[in-house]
């Protein structure tokens, strides 16, 4: 086999939200409760309104091959890229790429969950959550072994999400979506023994936490002032690159707080934050963890360099210069991701310096051992959600 036709697994894309996702499949007795869209007339577009607050457009997310910078995006969904909508123009897209799956993320559920839980009404919140993974299934279901679903959790109930995890896993689920900064809406952190029954089911049943960048601490109204307004260039670089590093916090709280020790077999996912800061991160998570006193204080605890070993991934997508450091760091941790349909994805357009995403990984991975290849583009993923290889 040449490295030409390796397959890869995508562990990071998005779907964007069809309009009728919601109102749909949820019972017509919670009226206009129900997230949907209205028509902005300044705006010029359609506009998912959630609890009252008026959100990203229906095509916002869909900016591959766009023909303008961000935060400019497609107002319709006429004018996006139908893949990032539909599940029969998405597979056509990965046979073209050779990507053997990909594993999907929300959007409206990851960048802007504040909003639901303004909503207020648990039984409409939960309802709202449970809807959204049926629709993951629905999409999935005339090509399910090309999609890799993760369960949207009512994280506000745990019990409720225990029960979620166990309903979704039944229906093909492999893996959930976690906030890494649940305290920045006044949940306990994660590393607070509040959450162990979700992370016991978890690892009981071979589910891996997924950390995306979105779903950290940014509220409604943060991401309709970074989206939404004609913000400056040069603001919406900086905060789209303080978003994609934002990860490490919730990162150094899993592997110091006592999670992986309390849940030794269960793995962690950071999504979308790039790899190249990892292994500075770890070797100085490493340092303080000795300096500080905390490793006489918690004899019983591994470095926190042996447990990202043992259950952290992480991806890349864009970089080049860091990339032969980490392979020879933590081959067995890093995994690839094109990050489509966003706009920092590997997505080819006018106002695009992307480069498709198979081109992307070999030059990137150009010289490099061909098994070691074969482990980040497609072998690390596979064991971690449970893919076959593709005939």
């Amino acid at each position: 086999m040449s490295m030409l036709d390796v397959p890869i697994i995508d562990t990071d894309t998005h779907l964007s939200e069809p309009p009728d996702l919601w109102t749909s499949r949820m019972s017509s007795r919670w009226g206009d409760l129900v997230p949907h869209l209205e028509f902005d007339e300044r705006r010029g577009e359609e506009r998912w309104v959630v609890a009252g607050h008026r959100l990203t457009g229906v095509a916002n997310w869909a900016f591959a091959g766009w023909h303008d910078y961000p935060p400019s995006h497609p107002l319709r969904i006429e004018d996006a890229d139908p893949a990032a909508f539909d599940a029969a123009h998405r597979v056509r897209r990965m046979d073209a790429e050779g990507i053997a799956a990909e594993v999907i993320y929300p959007n409206l559920l990851g960048f802007s969950s504040q909003a639901f839980l303004d909503l207020g009404e648990p039984e409409l919140m939960l309802e709202c959550i449970r809807a959204y993974n049926d629709f993951l299934v629905d999409f999935a279901s005339d090509h399910p072994d090309r999609f890799i679903l993760l369960t949207a959790l009512p994280f506000w109930d745990v019990e409720a999400s225990v029960q979620e995890i166990e309903r979704c896993h039944e229906r093909g689920h492999r893996g959930v979506l976690f906030a890494t900064k649940p305290y920045k809406i006044g949940m306990p952190r994660i590393s607070d023994d509040h959450w162990d029954p979700i992370f016991r089911v978890c690892e009981e049943r071979g589910l891996s936490v997924n950390f995306h960048v979105g779903f950290q601490d940014m509220t409604a109204d943060d991401m309709r002032n970074m989206i939404g307004r004609r913000a400056a260039r040069s603001d919406y670089a900086l905060r789209s690159s303080l978003t994609v590093v934002g990860l490490a916090e919730g990162l150094g709280e899993v592997l110091l707080g006592g999670v992986c020790h309390k849940f030794p077999t269960l793995k962690f996912v950071a999504v979308e934050s790039g790899f190249g800061w990892v292994p500075y991160f770890i070797e100085l998570l490493d340092w303080q963890w000795i300096n500080s006193g905390a490793a006489k204080a918690y004899p019983e605890r591994e470095m926190p360099s042996t447990y990202f070993r043992n259950q952290v991934f992480t991806t890349f997508w864009f970089e080049r210069e860091t990339v032969r450091r980490m392979l020879d760091l933590y081959p067995d941790n890093v995994m690839f991701e094109s990050d489509f349909p966003h706009p920092t994805s590997l997505s080819p357009g006018p106002a695009s310096s992307a480069k498709p995403p198979r081109q992307t990984a070999l030059e990137a991975l150009e010289g490099m051992p061909e098994d070691l290849c074969r482990k980040v583009l497609f072998e690390n993923a596979a064991k971690l959600y449970g893919v076959s290889l593709p005939a």
